[in-house]
């Protein structure tokens, strides 16, 4: 599809937020080596490559595992795994080296292009890679000896700051090297993971096959990470094994968040860090506080947050009866076992939503908790197939602005939901396409 020239403005507006709020951080991006083999992967790296020109520091990991196995085809030897780790012969590392080799040669190559005409037309990106892994071996485990297999056992923080300090891509390859000059094939989640702890990364991307992370055939969008954890414990998850590792394992040990999005879907990397609801799935550290679905024991808590709103008219007043039918459509925040925000989704019948109730414990206001409500009520709506939301309001347009509503007229509303408008409150009608 292409986008008319207005579109194209407002697709170019609508992203300088997220370029301003993402300039200077650092950004593990990882995908195996299937990801190479896709014949979108050149539009990928010119995609990295962007993030690079605008300000992103950027750290590329990458995996080998199918250049690996054809080079032993090619030799007539066997790939030899153990719970889905490789055991690396003396022969099998010289496959290795020669795909990571290759591999790491290719994504230069990529992202040295710079023809006319071409999207890295003038860019003059310099790639960085070496011995910037520290590695031992794994050695024997359960009596397998994994012989020339390792695990990352340093990160040469300080090069790679230097690296990236000086304008350049970072491109670590599944290889790490000994003090006693050594060469260990490693995985590439293990690589990524800690660099990223190590050199205190804001987000880990991982590329997957997949658009994201699944449950019962829906994608997951944003997750807590205990909520996925719990998940995985109960095999409800659907998802490539070395992004899912990398993910949780990144966040439990401190990444702020983690992402994973398609290498096949041409531009999937900038729709998921340049817009607002991005494409594939967020992975993000527990909150100390709690959202969830409300339940019957939460109308007591509800109705003393937003009695002071119902009384100063910024709410419609609502009866503990009319509360207590509605309960299951409102979601909270729980501190401590005090609700201290709430929203809740009405569906009507031109599968749209509105949203109403929404309110926030004077001393709780702000660290995003009316955002993070809004994500919980977007997902319930997608979830519901639902084409958009509204939302009529007296004194909080601005917000609704800033999280992308953009103000209607009456006459857009349901049918059902106009005959209810009060005139006598004048609310503003505020409307948000799924």
């Amino acid at each position: 599809m292409t986008l008319s020239h207005d579109d194209s403005i407002h697709l170019f507006r609508s992203s300088a937020p997220y370029i301003n709020a993402h300039r200077g951080k650092t950004f593990v991006i990882m995908f195996g080596g299937e990801a190479a083999l896709d014949e979108n992967f050149p539009r990928l790296i010119q995609d990295i490559a962007l993030l690079h020109s605008l300000g992103m520091r950027i750290i590329i990991t990458h995996g080998a595992r199918p250049q690996i196995d054809e080079r032993l085809r090619l030799r007539g030897l066997q790939g030899q795994f153990v719970d889905g780790v490789r055991i690396t012969t003396k022969e099998t590392l010289e496959c290795v080296k020669d795909a990571a080799g290759s591999l790491r040669s290719q994504i230069e190559a990529l992202l040295s292009m710079g023809l006319p005409n071409s999207p890295m037309h003038g860019a003059r990106i310099r790639v960085c890679s070496g011995n910037l892994v520290i590695s031992r071996p794994i050695g024997v485990q359960n009596g397998i000896d994994f012989e020339h297999t390792g695990v990352v056992r340093r990160i040469d923080t300080e090069g790679i700051q230097d690296q990236l300090s000086d304008g350049s891509i970072v491109l670590l390859s599944p290889m790490g090297y000994s003090a006693t000059g050594e060469v260990f094939n490693l995985s590439h989640e293990d690589v990524a993971v800690q660099a990223a702890i190590s050199l205190q990364a804001d987000k880990i991307i991982t590329l997957s096959e997949l658009d994201g992370l699944f449950t019962e055939e829906k994608m997951l969008r944003t997750v807590e990470l205990g909520h996925l954890q719990s998940l995985i414990e109960k095999k409800r998850v659907r998802a490539e094994s070395t992004c899912l590792s990398a993910m949780v394992s990144g966040v439990a040990a401190g990444v702020d968040r983690t992402h994973c999005v398609s290498y096949k879907s041409d531009g999937a990397l900038l729709k998921e860090l340049f817009t607002r609801d991005g494409v594939g799935t967020l992975v993000m550290q527990n909150h100390y506080e709690q959202l969830r679905d409300a339940t019957i024991d939460d109308v007591g808590g509800i109705l003393k947050l937003i009695r002071p709103l119902e009384e100063s008219g910024v709410l419609v007043k609502r009866s503990r009866e009319r509360l207590e039918n509605e309960i299951d459509l409102f979601t909270v925040i729980e501190r401590d076992g005090m609700i201290i925000a709430c929203a809740a989704l009405y569906t009507y019948e031109d599968k749209s939503g509105e949203i109403a109730c929404v309110a926030t414990h004077t001393e709780y206001r702000g660290k995003s908790r009316g955002e993070r409500l809004l994500d919980a009520l977007k997902r319930k709506a997608r979830d519901q197939r639902l084409n958009h939301l509204f939302v009529l309001t007296t004194v909080t347009s601005h917000w609704f602005l800033e999280q992308g509503f953009v103000e209607m007229n009456i006459d857009t509303l349901p049918e059902s939901r106009k005959q209810m408008y009060n005139y006598t409150r004048n609310s503003k009608v505020f409307k948000l396409t799924l």
